[in-house]
């Protein structure tokens, strides 16, 4: 008898040396940057603030906000202003296009793997083409 019962699989959490092997699915992916880009909103919150303010207080103000993409501010050069920016305008994309993601899903109780991993793959590569263009015109190509 012991030996007509199937085995049930066994399933663990990954360990951390598995994380190297291990191969996420593409919802996966974006749960995780989704976590991620919001983290990094949160924390540039002050330069966006910054940005904001200078960038409508007054003609000089606006002057100063277009020089510090070519001059940089204090210390900071200005490739590095356009390189925090360009994070930040990623992550504003990728979790902009998740969340709207997410409210499909949800409105339409689309709940199906296949439809999860092409959802999870049109938020990947739509937000990585946009962020893409965005950075192609923020670095002056067209």
């Amino acid at each position: 008898m012991a030996d007509t019962l199937k085995q049930r699989p066994v399933y663990s959490n990954i360990h951390v040396t598995d994380i190297v092997t291990y191969r996420l699915p593409p919802a996966g992916w974006v749960s995780i940057l989704h976590r991620a880009s919001g983290a990094l909103m949160f924390l540039l919150l002050p330069f966006v603030v910054w940005l904001f303010d200078v960038s409508l207080t007054s003609e000089v103000s606006y002057e100063r906000f277009t020089s510090a993409f070519i001059a940089g501010i204090g210390f900071l050069p200005g490739w590095f202003i356009k390189l925090v920016t360009l994070g930040l305008i990623w992550a504003y994309l990728l979790h902009f296009i998740a969340g709207l993601r997410h409210l499909w899903m949800d409105a339409t109780h689309s709940v199906s793997l296949a439809q999860g991993r092409s959802s999870a793959m049109v938020t990947l590569v739509s937000s990585s083409v946009l962020t893409v263009l965005l950075a192609a015109k923020l670095f002056g190509l067209f």
